[in-house]
């Protein structure tokens, strides 16, 4: 699998307009990344597709 710093990160559409509550998320082959926009240096969540389609497919709340 490619590293981390080769991963081509996007925000997400439900993140917050004023900058405070973003998420990014990378696409790879077989994992979904996840990690918080206001500090890229800590840790960042991977899951699997089937994880990640779950989580999306919940009503916003």
């Amino acid at each position: 699998m490619s590293g981390i710093t080769d991963l081509t990160w996007f925000k997400s559409s439900y993140s917050g307009t004023q900058g405070d509550n973003c998420i990014e998320v990378a696409l790879a082959p077989i994992t979904i990344h996840i990690r918080d926009t206001k500090d890229r240096t800590r840790p960042h969540l991977t899951v699997t597709p089937a994880a990640w389609s779950a989580f999306v497919a919940q009503p916003p709340r």
